[in-house]
C-alpha cells in the first residue's frame, strides 16, 4: 500500500476537479502500525482525468493503459505477423465493450483486415445492429456472450433484457458471420440445465453461424480487487464443480454442438 493517508498528504483531493475524491475508510499502515485514513473515489464522478495520479507524488494512484491512434496500433501488430502465421491466430478486439467505440473499431478492424490478420470481437452484443452492421465485413469471428436465455432473469443481473442481443445473433448469423459462443457458468444464475439446454437450442437456430460454445466457469478470482475499489456486495459463491460442468458440456454435446471448456 502506497497511500500514506489524507492527514499526512491528501494532495488527490484538491487535484480533483469533479469532487470524486473524499476520506475513505481507515487501515493499518503495515509498515509502522499507524492507523491512517485512505481516500475513496466516487466513481460516478470520476471522468479518468488523470489530475489525481499526477498530484500523487507517491504514485498511489495511477492511471493504467496507453491511448493509441488506430495507425499506432497496427504499426504494433505488424511487428507480431510471424507469429500470427505460425499459430494460426490474429488479433482479438475485446474492453469493456468495443461496440461502444464503434468509430474506433471499425477504423482498426479496417486495418488489420487491410493486412491480411484474422479479426475477432468479443462483445455482449448489446448494440443497435446499425452499429454492428459495418463492422460485418472485416470481423471473422465474433466471441458473443450469452449469459441467459430468461430474459427478465437477463434483466435483473445485467440490467437490461437479452432480446437485442439474441436479435442481433440471429442477424450476424443470416449475413454470414462466424460466432464462438461463451455461456458464463454462474452458480444460482446460469448454470441449470434448463437455461443451458435453451441456450444450445438457441445456438441450434444460428446453424453453421457458430464454430464452437465455449463454456466459461465463474470462478471468485477478482473478489478481493473489486473489495479493494467498491463497497458493493460481490458474489462470493463457490465455482462450479468439474462434475458439473461435464455434464453441461455433455448436455450440449448430446444436442450435436461442439463444446470447450476454458
Amino acid at each position: 500500500m502506497r497511500c500514506i493517508g489524507v492527514a499526512k498528504c491528501g494532495k488527490c483531493r484538491p487535484a480533483c476537479s469533479k469532487g470524486a475524491i473524499s476520506p475513505g475508510k481507515w487501515m493499518k499502515d503495515a509498515a509502522t502500525q499507524e492507523d491512517i485514513q485512505l481516500i475513496q473515489v466516487d466513481r460516478s464522478l470520476c471522468d479518468n482525468c488523470g489530475d489525481c495520479a499526477t498530484a500523487c507524488v507517491h504514485k498511489a494512484l495511477y492511471l493504467c493503459g496507453t491511448n493509441y491512434t488506430t495507425e499506432e496500433l497496427i504499426r504494433r501488430v505488424v511487428k507480431d505477423i510471424p507469429f500470427y502465421k505460425q499459430s494460426g491466430g490474429g488479433v482479438t478486439i475485446s474492453g469493456g465493450e468495443p461496440l461502444c467505440h464503434p468509430e474506433f473499431t471499425l477504423e482498426f478492424l479496417r486495418g488489420l483486415k487491410e493486412i491480411g490478420i484474422h479479426t475477432a470481437l468479443d462483445t455482449t452484443g448489446y448494440a443497435q445492429f446499425e452499429v454492428i452492421e459495418p463492422l460485418l465485413p472485416y470481423t471473422d469471428l465474433f466471441l458473443y456472450d450469452l449469459k441467459h436465455m430468461d430474459n427478465e432473469q437477463h434483466r435483473i443481473v445485467t440490467g437490461v433484457g437479452n432480446e437485442l442481443i439474441l436479435e442481433n445473433a440471429e442477424k450476424i448469423a443470416n449475413t454470414g458471420g462466424k460466432f464462438q459462443i461463451r455461456i458464463p457458468v454462474i452458480p444460482d444464475f446460469s448454470d441449470s440445465e434448463e437455461n443451458i439446454r435453451e441456450t444450445g437450442m438457441f445456438c441450434k437456430t444460428l446453424g453453421n453461424a457458430v464454430t464452437v460454445i465455449q463454456l466459461l466457469p465463474y470462478h471468485n478470482l477478482g473478489v478481493m480487487k473489486y473489495q479493494r475499489i467498491s463497497d458493493a456486495i460481490v458474489l462470493e459463491a463457490a465455482p462450479p464443480s468439474d462434475e458439473k460442468i461435464r455434464s453441461l458440456k455433455e448436455l450440449l454435446e448430446n444436442l450435436g454442438l461442439s463444446v470447450t471448456l476454458h
